[in-house]
């Protein structure tokens, strides 16, 4: 079994940064494509950012330009640098990766919150 856990979650004032770290750990055979969503509450969840196996990023629209996606498969580690944080990134931070046979695994979340 895959496990993850996501850190660095918090409370940081509009315009601060944060980085968030998705650890795998278990028996892990294969991560291919890591994943990042956020929850806001009474909103769907949304997938913000991307990373395939070769190291490909996509992104939201919504974080474009703000938000840095990376991994480490040396450590099984994805990362999210989020800059210039606004009050709308408010949300329970998620990670997902996908497995070998495709199978998906979910972090826990980490809360982020921004406000002054």
């Amino acid at each position: 079994q895959v496990r993850l856990r996501e850190s660095g979650g918090g409370l940081v004032q509009p315009g601060g940064s944060l980085s968030l770290s998705c650890a795998a750990s278990g028996d892990i055979v294969y991560i291919g494509t890591m994943n990042w969503y956020r929850q806001a509450p009474g909103k769907e969840r949304e997938l913000i950012a991307s990373i395939s196996k070769t190291g490909e990023e996509t992104y939201a629209n919504s974080v474009k330009g703000r938000f840095t996606i990376s991994r480490d498969d040396a450590k099984n580690t994805a990362y999210l640098q989020m800059n210039n944080l606004k009050p709308e990134d408010t949300a329970v931070y998620l990670c997902n990766a996908i497995g070998n046979y495709r199978l998906v695994y979910w972090g826990q979340g980490t809360q982020v919150t921004v406000s002054s």
